[in-house]
């Protein structure tokens, strides 16, 4: 059996604003050897699945430095300390990224990004209904196109590599695991 690694100290390195890094000296159970480990704290995810009465999945095109591409997504963002459930964030983060609003908004299931370095918890909430509603509110740090994708359309995206985010695959994978995905 695994044991987890007692923590020996822990102190903060740096604060990032989107995320802050923290150093964490741990002893190995099976060693009894201490190691230097450094975690990301960063805020809780939410990614959206926005489908529209024609089964259109409401999708945005954004640019992403950390690729240096232009990526197709589907809308999300981070949860704010004021959202009270991820669901909450997911119909602020669609309305804001696209104007579109929906119904029946559910949680679909979640994800840990990478449990090696981060601490958050990536969330999918699906928003059934979706119309444009209102104009975009975007951050300051946000240029966005929306894009409606028929449904039948987005397995071909990820085989081709179109959508290749990985929290928007894994996303998408929670969807399809859905009965009346099917």
């Amino acid at each position: 059996m695994i044991a987890p690694w007692p923590s020996i100290s822990e102190a903060q390195v740096t604060d990032c604003r989107i995320f802050k890094v923290r150093r964490i000296v741990r002893r190995s159970p099976r060693t009894g050897a201490e190691h230097d480990f450094f975690v990301l704290d960063a805020p809780d995810w939410v990614n959206v699945i926005a489908l529209t009465p024609d089964r259109e999945l409401v999708m945005v095109e954004q640019y992403r430095h950390g690729t240096q591409s232009v990526d197709l997504e589907i809308p999300g963002g981070v949860m704010d300390p004021h959202d009270v459930s991820p669901v909450a964030t997911g119909v602020r983060e669609l309305r804001e990224e696209t104007g579109y609003v929906g119904e029946a908004a559910r949680l679909l299931g979640q994800v840990r990004p990478n449990p090696a370095i981060l601490t958050n918890t990536c969330y999918t909430v699906l928003i059934e209904g979706c119309v444009l509603g209102t104009a975009v509110q975007w951050d300051h740090g946000e240029d966005l196109i929306t894009r409606l994708v028929p449904l039948a359309d987005v397995p071909r995206l990820v085989t081709d590599g179109t959508i290749r985010h990985s929290l928007v695959v894994a996303a998408l994978y929670h969807f399809a695991l859905q009965p009346a995905a099917t």
